[in-house]
């Protein structure tokens, strides 16, 4: 394999046993540049204990992550816990530990759509703005891979949709190759390449379109996804901000 097509991360064979049970089982995955691979699977399954162990915070029983020389990773949490008792401003949490230039920043304020919410507080922030937020701070050094842990946590349908095609918008742009955790495929197979289905093993993978015909992802999830496609795939005539108010024309060219 030449240099350009060494993955920017393979995990192989990883297992994993905690309080006696089974959490991972010899999986197996690679991510390449320009490359965004899903895990999918129910609670339990075990993928945000899968991304755990790629970032290095825990150790596998059994398997090795290796990580192409040099690789600068932005890692996306979940969730972010912050004490109703400790205020904290958007442009101040953005720049904690950052190592960025000023034009770095502004790039990624103006691309995330985030400007209006710098002088806010965390805590006050809705689910879709917070995300932005999180995403927003991923990306400050400008990541060669993102790490995704159900980017649209907390966030309502509108917003889910505007959130993985902005996660698109930034593969596309920066090139980044991007590993992201969603529970449902029907969310992500108009913007993903590969999907891995996982329940304590990989049960199938590939293509988002193969995998929700596969047995193994039927009988997990049920029906195909197929038939819930429309709402995140067809074209719309107008745009939501990230409050999902629809944006006029003229907010539109003001963030083009």
């Amino acid at each position: 394999m030449n240099e350009k097509m060494t993955p920017l991360l393979e995990a192989r064979e990883i297992s994993i046993r905690l309080q006696g049970r089974q959490l991972l089982e010899r999986v197996s995955l690679q991510v390449g540049q320009g490359e965004i691979v899903t895990l999918i699977g129910p609670n339990g399954a075990g993928k945000t204990t899968l991304v755990r162990i790629i970032l290095g915070l825990l150790k596998a029983d059994q398997g090795e992550v290796v990580v192409k020389p040099g690789v600068r990773i932005g890692y996306m949490p979940q969730q972010l816990a912050l004490s109703e008792n400790m205020p904290l401003r958007v442009e101040r949490f953005l720049s904690l530990g950052a190592d960025r230039s000023a034009s770095d920043f502004a790039t990624i304020v103006d691309e995330l759509l985030i400007g209006k919410l710098l002088r806010q507080p965390m805590q006050r922030l809705s689910g879709g703005e917070r995300q932005r937020v999180l995403l927003a701070r991923a990306l400050m050094r400008r990541p060669e891979l993102l790490v995704l842990d159900e980017p649209v946590q907390g966030v309502d349908v509108t917003g889910q949709a505007a959130l993985y095609s902005l996660i698109t918008e930034i593969r596309e742009r920066f090139g980044c190759g991007v590993l992201m955790i969603s529970h449902d495929l029907h969310l992500v197979m108009a913007t993903t390449d590969q999907v891995l289905c996982l329940n304590q093993h990989v049960c199938c993978s590939g293509h988002p379109e193969s995998v929700s015909q596969h047995p193994a992802y039927l009988e997990l999830f049920g029906a195909p996804a197929s038939a819930r496609l429309a709402v995140y795939t067809h074209h719309h005539d107008h745009t939501h901000d990230i409050h999902g108010d629809v944006e006029t024309e003229s907010e539109e060219h003001s963030h083009g």
